[in-house]
């Protein structure tokens, strides 16, 4: 199977419950086309918490890009900001907590705009095998084929 480079989603949105809720659904799209449905469900939870920080703290309606890109080896998810204020582990366990634990890697990234935090899972390309002719059993005759004009 041959896997292009590089597979790439970016949207621009204002974050709301109904934003998040159809843009959870695209990203589900996008990965299932990519033969990567293992991983719609933990890529979408942890995006979810990503959005839902920037909902909570940087604030209802606020404008961020989302990307999702896969080159064949790893999905990478970042959310970018233009809030200058960094994201912090909360002893809860919610948060960036469940996003690491719903990733391979995570980190956040200050910007000239503001910051990006992202988080990155190992999904390589689903390998497909061909099907190779099974060898008759011992002591089990072939079928014979009988061409379809014989049969009238």
């Amino acid at each position: 199977m041959t896997v292009p480079l590089d597979r790439h989603y970016s949207v621009e949105l204002q974050v709301s419950a109904e934003r998040v809720s159809q843009l959870r659904r695209i990203v589900a799209a996008h990965l299932r086309h990519w033969s990567l449905d293992p991983h719609v469900r933990p890529v979408c939870r942890a995006l979810d918490e990503l959005l839902a920080n920037v909902h909570r703290h940087v604030g209802p309606g606020t404008t961020c890009v989302v990307e999702l890109r896969w080159g064949g080896r790893r999905v990478t998810v970042s959310v970018a900001d233009d809030s200058a204020r960094m994201p912090r582990l909360l002893p809860s366990g919610g948060g960036l907590s469940r996003v690491m634990a719903l990733s391979d890697s995570s980190g956040t990234c200050r910007t000239t705009e503001g910051k990006v935090v992202w988080f990155t899972r190992y999904a390589e390309a689903p390998r497909t095998a061909a099907l190779l002719p099974r060898a008759p059993l011992p002591g089990v005759r072939a079928a014979r084929t009988v061409p379809l004009a014989a049969l009238g």
